[in-house]
């Protein structure tokens, strides 16, 4: 039994790191699953309450850094609201229409069409914006990755 617990809770992490290329799918969700899971067939005493309270806090910091990188990704490179919005849209509509690739093209695509469309942009500022759409995705896979691999690492510690 342990194993197969064992072996649920790695499957949580990983889908948790999935979800950060699929946006569509809740990270954090799938780590405190794997958490609840633990606590539910081995023991909670495990995890203090500080425990808790760190997690909360780290996602409240991922919440906050993935809003901020994706922001100053297209901020920096001078998109408006507009670009971030089409990205965005992008982001969620992707991966459905072409798995992976969609993730890389439609963010880019939908910023560029609202950068033209909405803000009248010429086509040399809507694609430069939306290469800041690009650079603030990853940055923000980056740093949610970051944080993602801190909470499951101080779990490790706890519990091992």
């Amino acid at each position: 039994m342990t194993i197969i617990v064992w072996t649920l809770i790695i499957a949580l992490f990983v889908i948790a790191y999935i979800g950060l290329i699929y946006p569509i799918i809740p990270s954090v969700l799938f780590i405190f699953a794997g958490f609840i899971v633990y606590g539910l067939f081995f023991t909670f005493s495990a995890l203090p309450w500080w425990f808790w309270l760190g997690q909360v806090l780290l996602v409240i910091v991922l919440f906050a850094a993935d809003t901020i990188a994706s922001l100053v990704g297209v901020k920096a490179f001078g998109g408006t609201k507009a670009g971030m919005w089409g990205s965005t849209i992008g982001l969620i509509v992707g991966p459905f229409i072409i798995p992976f690739f969609g993730i890389l093209i439609f963010p880019f695509a939908f910023a560029v069409a609202a950068e033209l469309l909405v803000t009248k942009s010429t086509f040399k500022e809507a694609v430069y914006s939306g290469f800041g759409s690009l650079v603030g995705f990853f940055t923000s896979i980056v740093t949610k990755g970051i944080i993602q691999t801190i909470m499951i690492v101080i779990f490790i510690i706890l519990v091992v």
